[in-house]
């Protein structure tokens, strides 16, 4: 427990200074570019990674392991795809913290949700992590090609599933779970809730002082 308490703070701390930079600052020219940055962003974003690895725990208690985390992967894709080639999704990161907070609070409460409750939660926050990651080819100054948007895509696409499964068979093969009312997925919700809750509240905090300011 003291090792995973350690890795969280780390996370907090070197997360965002890492997300936006799998490749040390490059811009994206080719497939290969596209794919690694893919890859890089959900691992180095704690944010992502966070709400994907308890995807992959929660979908466990839908039955439905393997298809229940494509809900997020889809709808992932899509709020990428929007802020990539179209624009900006307001509020996107104060609702990445709100996903943090609301899908540790579902586990958390040990509760055993509807399978639809799951996949709507899936679907509604991966718009906005989706959303999020698509800021990367936004912002680059170079423009970016269709080749490197499908590199880019299967990247995250296929690293975040790897994850979401990943965390899943932890917790049926590892841990032995497969009741939302067991220890370790409600401690594993505690403190990605606690996350999503400091991360809810700072930037509320933000925006209420540049209201004050202006």
């Amino acid at each position: 427990m003291k090792k995973i308490i350690s890795g969280l703070i780390i996370s907090l701390v070197a997360g965002p200074a890492l997300a936006h930079h799998p490749l040390a600052g490059m811009p994206m020219e080719t497939f290969a570019h596209g794919f690694l940055s893919g890859v890089g962003h959900p691992l180095l974003g704690f944010d992502h990674l966070f709400f994907v690895a308890l995807a992959g725990i929660a979908a466990v208690f839908t039955g439905r392991k393997l298809l229940a985390p494509l809900a997020y992967i889809a709808a992932m894709a899509g709020g990428c795809l929007v802020t990539a080639v179209w624009t900006s999704v307001p509020a996107k990161e104060l609702m990445i913290a709100i996903s943090l907070l609301v899908l540790g609070g579902m586990l958390l409460s040990g509760r055993q949700f509807g399978s639809i409750t799951v996949l709507l939660a899936f679907a509604g926050f991966g718009i906005f992590h989706g959303a999020a990651l698509g800021e990367s080819l936004a912002t680059q100054e170079t423009g970016f090609g269709a080749l490197v948007l499908i590199g880019y895509l299967l990247g995250l696409g296929i690293t975040q599933y790897a994850i979401a499964l990943g965390t899943g068979r932890v917790c049926t093969n590892l841990w032995g779970v497969t009741r939302a009312s067991a220890i370790q997925p409600r401690l594993a919700g505690a403190m990605v809730a606690g996350a999503g809750l400091y991360l809810t509240l700072e930037h509320l905090e933000g925006s209420l002082l540049q209201a004050i300011s202006s």
